[in-house]
């Protein structure tokens, strides 16, 4: 993801989703803008630049609060914090892992069911693949927990939201091929965590457990073909 804008100014031909929608993913501010626009909640956030800046977001927005790098893969340095004294020591350890970008600061959902929706889109229409349910509690990363597919105790009408903001966002992103989005539930209110708009690692298990080849389909739909 990180390379492909790079790769795209230097005359590579990008298949699938494009390097703008990637961004718009990825980019912090672009993709809030745009989710207020889908009417899609999220957990209160903020974005620090240092750690006078990173205080300041925690304090408004209150403890846990869920801290990270932008611009890293695989949940790496991703971390919990209670008070302001382990902020301000995470937040110097962070700017040495990736010094030019900034802080993510997101308000911590206690006792949250985490979900997870790995999605097909080609550009027009969505298939979901699978709707799983973690284990462990929203927070845990989902490379170090255990998820449950189909999800068994949220109700029919939170799945049919996570259905509806699915699609709504695939067909925002224009994605071609597979994106893979969290969802935290709190009593009846889904919250998007982020968004992926690639295949994640939770591909291979949806495709076992389903029957269908997720990853072959999407190789077809950024070739060219088209879902129907």
């Amino acid at each position: 993801l990180n390379i492909s804008k790079e790769l795209e100014e230097s005359g590579a031909t990008i298949l699938g989703t494009s390097t703008d929608s990637i961004d718009l993913a990825e980019d912090r501010e672009r993709f809030a803008e745009l989710i207020e626009k889908l009417g899609i909640p999220q957990p209160e956030n903020g974005i620090a630049y240092s750690i006078k800046e990173a205080k300041e977001i925690a304090k408004k927005i209150g403890y846990p609060v869920l801290v990270r790098p932008s611009y890293v893969l695989g949940g790496r340095a991703m971390e919990i914090v209670y008070d302001e004294e382990t902020l301000e020591n995470y937040i110097m350890e962070a700017l040495e892992v990736s010094p030019e970008k900034p802080i993510l600061i997101d308000k911590f959902l206690e006792d949250a069911v985490e979900i997870e929706v790995d999605a097909l889109c080609d550009g027009e229409e969505v298939v979901i693949g699978g709707i799983m349910e973690h284990i462990e509690e929203a927070g845990i990363h989902s490379g170090d927990s255990a998820c449950v597919l189909p999800p068994i105790s949220i109700s029919k009408e939170t799945i049919d939201t996570i259905v509806d903001y699915t699609k709504k966002l695939a067909l925002a992103l224009k994605v071609v091929g597979l994106i893979n989005i969290q969802y935290a539930v709190k009593g009846n209110k889904v919250y998007i965590l982020e968004a992926n708009p690639r295949a994640s690692r939770t591909v291979p298990f949806v495709s076992k457990a389903t029957g269908l080849p997720l990853a072959k389909i999407a190789a077809k739909l950024m070739m060219g073909k088209k879902l129907r």
